[in-house]
């Protein structure tokens, strides 16, 4: 086998493959690891090695390698080779090519010991001893490899070799180093001999940034582009017509008369990687950003760096980008997209849409409606630019990544702005954002989960099924005309209000909090306020103080004895408004989610006071006036103080002056 070309400059950014070179006694590893790094067969060959460096100048790949031999001559050094090739980037199995038994080894052991340790990096195997074995046995590498890679396919590649005639040593490693650097099994499956899907997506990605002129095809100009910026050379136009050729004649649908569509694009990767030139195809996908899980590299997504009291909005860019990639892919034109036109929108990122936009399990229905299946069949666009605010809202970093990968054009830091601290909007008594959350909190059976439901625009249900996780509701209020906010409600269960306050920060990221109680059920209301008390007291104590209202669910049944006394008492002493009725299953809600808005929109308002709070602020308002009152007196004193001084030197030079003139007159006269 000839020795591969050297191809691009690998931007990876490992420093080094770590080798291990296992296999049974005699098989040839010490001899092949010594000609290596030697360039010299050696006499006397030890039994085992220590980490050997092979030499930089004889390998095509700009890493240094540090083999290890492994022994296997007693059981006594299992641990130590179990150890070995535990830390291994890639494995060399040997086998002596004059001695059968070694190589049925591999099968019978080596490998599957391998798989026992779960070792999961690439093998090479090599035969060694190349110039002994029998002539007159003389049987293809295909055809005594072929069924140990059917049943083992961590096998990346095999070759032969012999290190006393110096045939095909320096392969061996570059092989290896070739399996880590450029690895096969991210990119295709051996089994059906086609590109693994992420690599599709990658591939397609690609192919569509490459298109300027987004006509389905990479024209001869647009393929030179690529060239260029992929290998730093450009395409001759005898090449270019090669290349078309070459894929005309194995797929029609491969080239058109605009140049080479996404099937050739595809075929021409899926036929370098069959013909061993991985690092072609890796060259490409790192040259756009991708490691080597074939998803975008850290680097390439800006930080998001904020306060616990800041959020992350889409920015005006970002949601017209949305739009318009919205409607490039509602083929039919009707407004909304349909599984299938989603796939596609999404095909470009590594997972399909509905890892993308569902994320989670909790937001996966945050505001999308369902049929009476229960399922769904469409997404409008105010449902699709709400699932990525709220994804924004909860996981910036990420949405970033999905804007990437389905191509948003700009920086990715201008798709997002950071918002102004909650502190400061108190302060300045309006708060400027567009994604307001609420957090809503209750008893079990209150109708928090009815009230999520009618937000997002689902039927009413006369059945009970309690939330055991937190949960969440997006959707568009409209205050006014010219005023639209993105509200998101997060439904907080009772027994889940421990866990939320044992983090200090837990309230930082609430806009308002909303308190929801069946009016009907006084132990209801009874928990609500004591929730109510204790979110308050959570706010005081760390200074993360929250806007609050008070919500009297199922307003059709009658109110138990006492609830409006008892709610006008609790609302008037905690300083906040009274209870706001609704009837979730009467579809009266009583401008509740207008009013959830308006309250997060001016946080200095409608902030809950407690006892110890009270008593805290009468506290430091008595220091405050003491430290004053100290302060003016001390004022006084000191401008008394100095007043006194000018006055007495006024005096004294009043007092000189007028014995001068005396004295200038007396002597005048």
């Amino acid at each position: 086998m000839a020795k591969p070309s050297s191809g691009t400059v690998n931007p990876h950014s490992r420093t080094g493959v770590r080798i291990v070179v296992a296999g049974d006694q005699g098989s040839g590893k010490s001899s092949l690891i010594i000609t290596a790094a030697a360039d010299n067969f050696p006499v006397n060959v030890p039994p085992v090695l220590p980490p050997t460096r092979l030499p930089e100048d004889l390998y095509p790949i700009e890493y240094l390698s540090p083999s290890s031999d492994t022994s296997s001559r007693t059981s006594e050094h299992s641990d130590k080779v179990a150890e070995e090739l535990q830390r291994a980037d890639t494995v060399v199995l040997t086998y002596a090519c004059d001695r059968p038994e070694t190589l049925e080894s591999l099968s019978a052991f080596w490998l599957p010991h391998l798989r026992k340790l779960e070792v999961k990096v690439p093998v090479i195997v090599v035969g060694c001893k190349l110039d002994l074995r029998d002539e007159n046995q003389q049987v293809s590498l295909e055809q005594v490899m072929s069924p140990i890679m059917q049943q083992f396919r961590e096998i990346e590649t095999c070759i032969e070799c012999s290190a006393c005639r110096h045939i095909q040593v320096p392969e061996v490693f570059y092989y290896a180093q070739k399996a880590v650097l450029h690895p096969t099994a991210p990119l295709f499956d051996q089994e059906s001999q086609t590109l693994k899907p992420r690599c599709v997506r990658a591939l397609k990605r690609i192919f569509i940034l490459c298109d300027h002129d987004r006509d389905g095809a990479l024209s001869d100009a647009e393929l030179n582009d690529f060239q260029v910026k992929c290998f730093n050379a450009p395409l001759q136009p005898s090449e270019i017509v090669g290349v078309k050729k070459v894929v005309q004649e194995k797929m029609s649908e491969g080239v058109n008369e605009r140049g080479l569509t996404l099937t050739g694009f595809l075929f021409l990767h899926a036929l370098f990687i069959e013909k061993g030139r991985l690092e072609t195809t890796w060259t490409v996908l790192r040259k756009f950003g991708y490691n080597d899980d074939i998803k975008l590299a850290d680097d390439l997504i800006p930080p998001v760096k904020l306060a616990p009291d800041q959020s992350v909005e889409l920015t005006n860019e970002a949601i017209e980008f949305l739009k318009a990639i919205f409607d490039a892919f509602d083929g039919d034109r009707d407004g909304m997209l349909r599984p299938r036109e989603l796939e596609e929108l999404f095909s470009t990122a590594p997972e399909s849409q509905q890892s993308v936009l569902g994320w989670n399990s909790n937001m996966k229905d945050a505001c999308q409606k369902r049929n009476a299946l229960g399922d769904y069949h469409w997404m409008l666009f105010v449902e699709f630019s709400l699932q990525w605010s709220l994804m924004t809202l909860l996981n910036p970093t990420f949405s970033m990544e999905n804007l990437i990968y389905i191509g948003y054009p700009g920086d990715p830091s201008s798709a997002i702005r950071v918002t102004r601290r909650r502190r400061l909007d108190r302060k300045k008594q309006h708060s400027d954002r567009n994604v307001l959350q609420c957090f809503v909190f209750g008893p079990r059976k209150a109708g928090k989960s009815a009230l999520l439901n009618s937000f997002i625009g689902r039927p009413y249900s006369e059945g009970y099924n309690p939330t055991n996780e937190d949960r969440y509701g997006v959707n568009v209020v409209d205050v006014s005309m010219e005023n639209k906010k993105y509200l998101v409600l997060r439904e907080i269960p009772e027994d889940g209000v421990r866990k939320l306050l044992s983090n200090k920060e837990s309230l930082a990221s609430c806009d308002i909090a909303v308190f929801v109680h069946d009016r009907s059920d006084e132990s209801s209301w009874r928990t609500s306020s004591e929730l109510l008390v204790e979110i308050a007291s959570h706010g005081e104590d760390t200074g993360f103080e929250v806007p609050c209202l008070i919500v009297a669910a199922k307003d059709d049944l009658d109110s138990f004895p006492m609830a409006i006394q008892e709610s006008t008492r609790v609302s008037q002493d905690m300083g906040v408004e009274a209870p706001i009725p609704i009837s979730v299953k009467l579809g009266d809600f009583n401008g509740l989610f207008r009013k959830i808005v308006t309250a997060a929109e001016h946080p200095h308002l409608s902030i809950p006071e407690t006892e110890a709070g009270r008593s805290r602020k009468q506290y430091h308002r008595l220091i405050n006036r003491s430290l004053i009152t100290v302060s003016v007196g001390a004022a006084v004193v000191v401008v008394g103080l100095a007043a006194y001084r000018v006055y007495s030197c006024r005096q004294e030079r009043s007092r000189v002056g007028k014995v001068l003139v005396v004295v200038g007159w007396t002597i005048t006269n």
